[in-house]
Formats: structure tokens, sequence, C-alpha cells
């Protein structure tokens, strides 16, 4: 009995430690473009949570991957340092925050 409960206890507090969890995020930027990519990175730099080697930008597509720990940032939060930084992302929108448009 002993035993058994050692070993529920010990799996319950392993299921509690859960520290990270990397997603992966597509943001649809529509007025970027390749040369904007490290502007934008250069907004995200200050957030932890959002791994800047991992950004891809299909300029196509208009549409930038990256990874994030949304244990420490979301999505939102994302979105609007994008959107600080003068661009939309996903429909957030420069002016819906109170920043300026980047300039073209």
């Amino acid at each position: 009995m002993t035993r058994i409960l050692l070993v529920v206890a010990a799996m319950l507090s392993v299921a509690g430690c859960r520290r990270t969890d990397v997603r992966d995020f597509v943001v649809e930027v529509p007025e970027a473009t390749q040369a904007d990519v490290s502007a934008i990175a250069s907004a995200l730099a200050p957030y932890g949570g959002v791994d800047k080697s991992s950004l891809a930008f299909d300029a196509s597509a208009r549409r930038l991957t990256l990874k994030y720990d949304s244990m420490q940032i979301a999505r939102k939060n994302i979105e609007m340092a994008i959107a600080k930084a003068g661009f939309t992302a996903n429909g957030v929108t420069p002016e819906s925050i109170g920043a300026t448009r980047k300039k073209k």
C-alpha cells in the first residue's frame, strides 16, 4: 500500500513540472517583405519564449513562421509586438494598438 502511494505521489509531482511548451506559429504579415524580417526579429528580441533562429519568411505568401514557448509568451503578444513594429500581424494592425504603420 505504501509503495502504491509513493508511486502515485511521484507521478503527480512529475505531471505538474511542465516547463516548456514549444509550438509553431504562422503569422500573416501582408505588407512585410523579406527586407522587413530583421525589423520584425528586432521587435521580438526583447520577448522571452520566441525562438528567433526559427523565423522563416515566405515572401510570396507574406507569411512568417516561428517557434515559441507558450509557457513564456502568448500568440497575441507576438502579434502585438509585430504590430508595434509597424506591420499588420494576423489582423492586428499597428493603429489598433496605437502604433505607427511602417512607411514604405
